[in-house]
C-alpha cells in the first residue's frame, strides 16, 4: 500500500512539474528562434532558426541597463526603509505590553486583508497632490504596503529573544537606540534575510503601482519596460520573448541564490 503510494505521488509531482516548466521552456526556446522557426514549431528545439539576434534587439530596444538601474536603486531602498522601520516597530510592540501595543499589532495583521484595488486610486489622487507621483513616492508607497508581513515576521522573532540581554545592556549604559541597534538588531539577521528576499521579489516584479505612480519614461522599471515592448512588439514574438527572458534573468538568479534563508527564515519568525 506504501508503495502505491509513493507511486502516485511521484507521478503526480512529475505531471505538476511539467505544468509549471512547460512555460518557462517554451518561452526560453522561442526566445532563441525566428520568427518564421516559432511559427514552425513551437514546442521544438531551435534547430536551423537558432538565433542570438532577438537578444541583441531586445536588450538595446528594452534599454535594459537604463530600467535596470531604475529598478534596482527602487528595490534597494524600498527594502532597506522596510527593514529600518518595521525591525524597529516591531521591537518597540513586543517590548511595549499594553493593551495599545496588541491593538497596533492587530491593526497590522488585518491590513493584510485589504487588496491593494481598494485604495490604488485614493492613493495615487493623494500623491499627485502632495507631488509623489516619482521614484520617492514610490519607494514610501512600498513601505506602506510591505509594512504588514515584515512586522508579522520580525514581531515572532523578537519574542524568542531574552530581554535579560537588554536590561543588561542598559546596565552598561546603553540607550534604547543604541540597545535595538549594537545588541537586538544583529540577532534578527535570519529574518532580515527572510524579509529583504521576499519584499525583493515582490517590489521587483511589481507592475501595477509603477504604472500608477511613474509617469516618465526615464523612470520606468523593468516590468514597465516589458509591458510597453509587448505592446511594441507583439506581432514579433521572437524578441518579445527575448525580451521576457531578459527581464526574468536578474530575479531568478537572485531567488536561486537565495532561496535556502526563505524557508528557514519564516519558519524561525513563526516557531519562535
Amino acid at each position: 500500500m506504501k508503495k502505491k503510494n509513493k507511486i502516485c505521488t511521484a507521478i503526480v509531482s512529475i505531471i505538476l512539474a511539467i505544468l509549471f516548466i512547460s512555460p518557462f521552456y517554451l518561452v526560453l526556446v522561442n526566445s532563441f528562434k525566428t520568427q518564421k522557426g516559432i511559427f514552425s514549431d513551437v514546442i521544438g528545439l531551435p534547430g536551423e532558426s537558432f538565433t542570438l539576434n532577438n537578444y541583441v534587439e531586445a536588450f538595446k530596444h528594452l534599454d535594459f541597463i537604463k530600467s535596470f538601474t531604475n529598478s534596482l536603486l527602487i528595490t534597494v531602498f524600498s527594502v532597506v526603509i522596510i527593514i529600518i522601520f518595521t525591525s524597529m516597530a516591531a521591537w518597540m510592540l513586543v517590548r511595549t505590553k499594553s493593551k495599545v501595543s496588541t491593538f497596533i499589532f492587530l491593526m497590522f495583521s488585518a491590513s493584510m486583508l485589504i487588496p491593494f484595488q481598494a485604495v490604488m486610486l485614493p492613493l495615487v489622487a493623494m500623491a499627485g497632490k502632495i507631488h509623489l507621483l516619482n521614484p520617492v513616492g514610490l519607494v514610501f508607497m512600498y513601505l506602506g504596503f510591505g509594512t504588514s508581513l515584515s512586522v508579522i515576521l520580525y514581531h515572532g522573532f523578537i519574542k524568542s529573544i531574552p530581554k535579560e540581554i537588554e536590561e543588561a545592556a542598559a546596565i552598561d549604559g546603553c540607550n534604547k537606540f543604541q540597545t535595538f541597534w549594537i545588541i537586538v538588531f544583529p540577532l534578527l539577521k535570519p529574518t532580515t534575510v527572510t524579509v529583504s528576499i521576499l519584499n525583493s521579489m515582490w517590489i521587483w516584479n511589481d507592475f501595477l503601482l509603477p504604472q500608477l505612480v511613474i509617469n516618465r519614461p526615464e523612470w520606468q522599471t523593468i516590468p514597465l519596460k516589458m509591458f510597453y515592448f509587448f505592446g511594441e512588439y507583439s506581432k514579433r514574438w521572437n524578441l518579445a520573448l527575448a525580451g521576457l527572458v531578459i527581464a526574468m534573468i536578474p530575479i531568478v538568479v537572485f531567488y536561486l541564490a537565495m532561496q535556502k534563508y526563505i524557508i528557514k527564515g519564516i519558519v524561525q519568525g513563526s516557531v519562535k
